[in-house]
């Protein structure tokens, strides 16, 4: 007995080691899930990158002058920023207390800073240099201040007085930085403009920054229809504020901006202003469309990016105030992943946030968010996924492709379908010059330009190779064309070819007619309404074959040219036959009403023979795509788009010598078309509304009068 209970206790012992020594991936109960997209878009679950390892803020206190022992708490009320400098020292900007709160880089306090001589008022930014100096953003006064490490008052930049700022204009400094020079950046509330660049000693330099303006579709349609006094009535559009700023070791700047900008929500930079950032995705700021669903009707769609930060290693975080998230970039703003999301209203989760304000990284790259409702900071330590992640990436970025291979490895044993890893794997076998593998990978993590590189290469090797038997291949072919040529026999099989009796069969008569159209479509397309050529079948069999063409381009065209991932073959023809039988209809309708003489067996047979070169030329133009890298992209999209100029001149002819009209004619003819397009479109689409509202609607009676 005494032996059993020995290993039952040893075993326990064990199981509570083994659980204390488990890596942080195993933490499988954190609050939130964590995320990627590939290259569709699609979302893939990853396991925790960040772990909440700590909450700073929540036993802040205030001596008594009187009796040092006696404490009473006094918590941060409503903070606006963090900064952690080289030392790992945090500086919170105590919005609601009109104080800094300096802390040691175990979260225990230092001081307030509040800076007596003149207090400070709703402070809502704070950096710190390398030498200790403190710059603060104190809103509430509508001024920067300057503090030595000791907390004293060096310098006060009110609104600097230049020609380039209106009299209007109302400095509300929120957040800024500082560079290496001593200049400030500072974005303050309302700049359309972008950072305002001021000098040591607080005169403007100009600005930096500055974001376009978003105009939308009906912004440009007043443009061009008001005259310049009735535009000068319309509310301005302005560019969307620049919300909050960060900078790395090597000197380039980041911005944050929310509003209704789809695009550059995040920028990297340079001296010159110019952007180093281009995201694959489009924009930044990540979230998934479930969480739209619970968004007010009003409420922008739109991620809102509050603050930026940037690791040691140059990989950037943002947080969006809109959807919770925060969302990892490395230094080309690559997609690494996002987590997070919102904490419930009534209780508080670690993890999870009820308003992220501000974070930044400290020098062992840990990253500290602040909530400005919870009036706290969390604490997040990367997880072994989420390291060996950066450090694999990292390798990757500064080209050591082959040494980050074994950790890509690794990352892909931890989770599969990790697309930086895929393309890491893809980036060391090219290097290696395994390039039918590298093509592999590269099409799996969706990089066209990568999979056209890989695919350059093998071409190559392949021509190297083979070159011989091509160039045989090739000599051989020409001397027997010639030498057939002169054969009495050819030539006595080629006279008897001519000589043959045509065939009388109407339906490839009519197909003959369809290729006669393309050498003369003005003689062609009068035959179809004036001589009776073509039928209802030829036309069926024609359409029917352009969409085969449009699945054969759509499933055999090589992955350089079209990144389709999956291929609906009914969305296919659906689009295809409402968008070409919709086009027939209103083109019989308009020219019913416009001097039209075409009927309707003309219009329809005559615009399913204009879609001839799409099945000649389209379909072997997909075929020949998997020969093509996009060295050759120039050729590739100059016969698409003239593939399309065809069919545009044929629809054209066919609707001017159908209806016998004049080129003024088919043009007005082709636009009225257009437009009636359109309205069928509106209809339908109401149609099917009601209708499928009308449904519900006797549905929700006949489960009343059954339940009854």
């Amino acid at each position: 007995m005494n032996n059993k209970r020995g290993r039952l206790w040893s075993a326990l012992i064990l199981i509570m080691l083994s659980a204390a020594l488990l890596p942080a991936t195993a933490y499988a109960n954190v609050k939130y899930a964590t995320f990627t997209k590939n290259s569709a878009g699609s979302l893939v679950w990853l396991q925790p990158a960040y772990i909440p390892i700590d909450v700073i803020g929540e036993d802040l206190y205030l001596a008594d002058p009187q009796d040092p022992s006696v404490r009473t708490v006094s918590s941060m009320q409503h903070p606006k920023d963090i900064y952690i400098d080289s030392d790992d020292q945090i500086f919170i900007a105590d919005t609601g207390n009109n104080r800094i709160v300096h802390l040691d880089r175990d979260g225990k306090l230092i001081r307030y800073i509040t800076v007596p001589e003149s207090p400070l008022n709703k402070p809502e930014g704070v950096f710190v240099t390398e030498a200790g100096d403190i710059f603060i953003a104190d809103t509430g006064n509508r001024r920067i201040v300057k503090l030595d490490n000791n907390g004293k008052m060096v310098q006060e930049i009110a609104k600097p007085s230049s020609p380039f700022i209106s009299d209007t204009f109302v400095f509300t400094p929120v957040k800024l930085i500082v560079d290496e020079r001593g200049f400030l950046y500072v974005a303050s509330q309302g700049s359309y403009e972008g950072l305002l660049v001021l000098d040591p000693d607080g005169s403007l330099q100009g600005y930096f920054g500055t974001n376009q303006t978003v105009l939308s579709a009906l912004d440009a349609l007043k443009r061009w229809l008001y005259t310049e006094e009735m535009y000068a009535r319309e509310v301005q559009k302005r560019p969307e504020t620049i919300n909050s700023l960060a900078t790395d070791g090597s000197g380039f700047i980041y911005t944050v901006t929310g509003g209704a900008i789809s695009g550059n929500q995040l920028k990297k930079l340079n001296s010159r202003g110019d952007n180093m950032l281009r995201s694959s995705q489009g924009s930044f700021g990540e979230f998934r469309a479930a969480d739209t669903r619970d968004l007010a009707p009003t409420a922008l769609k739109t991620p809102q990016l509050i603050d930026v930060a940037v690791d040691s290693d140059g990989n950037i975080a943002v947080v969006d105030q809109q959807f919770k998230y925060i969302s990892h970039y490395d230094s080309n703003g690559n997609l690494l992943y996002f987590w997070g999301g919102p904490s419930s209203a009534g209780t508080s989760q670690i993890g999870l946030m009820k308003s992220p304000a501000a974070l930044d990284f400290n020098s062992r790259n840990e990253l500290y968010v602040l909530d400005d409702q919870e009036n706290i900071i969390q604490k997040f330590r990367m997880s072994e996924f989420g390291g060996k992640v950066i450090q694999a990436n990292k390798l990757t970025l500064s080209g050591f492709y082959t040494e980050s291979e074994q950790l890509w490895r690794e990352v892909l044993r931890m989770n599969a379908e990790f697309p930086p890893a895929i393309e890491g794997l893809a980036q060391a076998a090219f290097k290696k010059e395994q390039y039918i593998e590298a093509g592999k990978l590269f099409k799996a993590v969706g990089n066209q330009e990568g999979y056209s590189e890989s695919f350059w290469q093998t071409r190559l090797q392949w021509f190297q190779k083979n070159f011989s038997w091509i160039a045989s291949i090739i000599l051989i072919g020409f001397l027997l064309m010639v030498g057939l040529e002169k054969w009495p026999v050819t030539r006595r099989l080629r006279a008897k070819w001519r000589s043959r009796e045509r065939s009388r069969n109407p339906l490839i008569t009519h197909f003959k007619h369809a290729f006669y159209i393309l050498r003369h479509p003005v003689d062609g397309f009068t035959a179809i309404r004036y001589e009776g050529k073509g039928t209802y079948w030829s036309a069926a069999i024609l359409i029917a074959g352009t969409y085969s063409a449009l699945l054969i381009r759509e499933y055999v065209t090589s992955f350089s040219f079209q990144l389709t991932a999956f291929v609906n073959v009914y969305t296919v023809f659906t689009q295809f036959f409402i968008v070409w039988i919709t086009w027939v209809i209103a083109n019989y309708l308009v020219s019913s009403i416009y001097r039209g003489e075409g009927r309707f067996r003309d219009i329809f047979i005559g615009s399913a023979y204009a879609l001839v070169p799409y099945i000649l030329i389209g379909i072997p133009l997909a075929f020949l795509s998997n020969a093509m890298t996009l060295s050759e992209s120039s050729i590739y999209h100059f016969i698409s788009q003239g593939l399309v100029i065809w069919i545009g001149l044929l629809m054209f002819w066919n609707t001017q010598w159908i209806h016998n009209y004049s080129v003024g004619e088919t043009l007005i003819n082709i636009f009225l078309t257009l437009v009636t397009m359109i309205v069928i479109g509106i209809l339908l689409f109401i149609t099917l509304g009601l209708t499928s509202d009308f449904i519900s609607f006797l549905y929700e009676i006949y489960q009343e009068v059954s339940l009854r």
